[in-house]
């Protein structure tokens, strides 16, 4: 019952890592500024990233569990919370960082900073709807998992763009050189079955 929401869920922490699964490139980069600009946002990402990692494989866990329809839902609620607040901080240190030391610097910040907001919004939304499921009723409570599975789903599956915009080139280069950013971008967990 709880299956394809772990698959989904798994989906949508791998869409969250996108900010820091940094491209590879050369290690030449000697743009000061956007050095240490990557550094402040690999730095704040990093606990987000785990947060994100370990809220998905709790849902996994309570999948494979078989737990009872209360712990589920507590499980998966905690989880779409915890998504929520990392999600809304990553915004939040892409903000406050300011916008990279590169062409259009400024839009793809704020590109990146509406996105990872979004996906905060979005999350909450899910937590909200778990909340709501009829935990007496193990067919309802299904179904209703199946309903937030399906956005889920297409949650993880939404566009990435903003943030995939703004690790292009340069800022991609400097935040592949930090190393809170290349222990962040472990891929998560697959979904047992």
């Amino acid at each position: 019952m709880n299956k394809k929401l772990a698959a989904a869920v798994s989906g949508g922490a791998v869409l969250g890592l996108a900010l820091t699964g940094c491209s590879s490139g050369s290690a030449d980069n000697k743009n000061d500024a956007l050095d240490s600009w990557a550094k402040q946002v690999c730095t704040a990402v990093q606990p987000q990233a785990q947060k994100v990692e370990a809220a998905s494989a709790a849902i996994q866990k309570q999948t494979s569990d078989n737990s009872p329809t209360t712990e589920v839902r507590k499980t998966d609620a905690q989880a779409f919370q915890d998504m929520s607040d990392a999600y809304k901080a990553i915004g939040a240190a892409v903000n406050s960082a300011g916008a990279p030391n590169v062409d259009n610097g400024k839009k793809k910040q704020q590109d990146a900073v509406k996105e990872l907001n979004g996906l905060s919004a979005s999350y909450a939304t899910l937590k909200k709807q778990v909340d709501g499921l009829d935990t007496k009723d193990q067919g309802k409570f299904a179904d209703g998992l199946k309903g937030i599975a399906t956005q889920l789903d297409k949650l993880s599956k939404s566009g990435n763009d903003a943030l995939k915009n703004l690790e292009e080139g340069d800022v991609g280069k400097a935040m592949a050189q930090q190393p809170s950013c290349k222990s962040a971008s472990a891929p998560a967990p697959a979904p047992s079955s």
